[in-house]
């Protein structure tokens, strides 16, 4: 005999399997907004690949202040296009020279932070 818990689970995760599959495939270009919470010290990154003539258009807020970097790596060392210290808000507009993986990367000061954010990539035109 089927215990009714099992079923009740076995149901959700039928559910849960449905609504992802009528999603489609994710879009990896697609705007992202995400909200955040930072524990003291933590790091939370946002990666992607872009090449020269594209365009990634970001903005946030946080809690309390954060230092924030758009990064990529190059060998053993770390080469950040921009880098801001002790910031609750910024925006702008990034043009890659290279084609890399770019991460933007906020990391929060001695007190937990709530993150909001906002990244979209524009391809270059083909």
């Amino acid at each position: 005999m089927t215990h009714p818990r099992a079923t009740l689970v076995a149901g959700a995760a039928i559910l849960a399997l449905a609504a992802c599959a009528s999603r489609g495939p994710v879009d990896p270009d697609a705007p992202r907004d995400a909200h955040q919470s930072l524990a003291p010290h933590a790091l939370h990154e946002d990666c992607m690949k872009l090449a020269p003539g594209d365009r990634l258009d970001y903005r946030f807020t946080s809690s309390a202040p954060v230092a924030f970097n758009v990064h990529y790596h190059a060998g053993n060392a770390v080469v950040m296009p921009i880098a801001r210290e002790a910031i609750t808000a910024d925006s702008g507009i990034f043009q890659p020279a290279l084609a890399e993986d770019y991460c933007l990367m906020w990391e929060a000061g001695p007190e937990p932070t709530a993150l909001d954010y906002r990244v979209a990539v524009r391809r270059r035109a083909p």
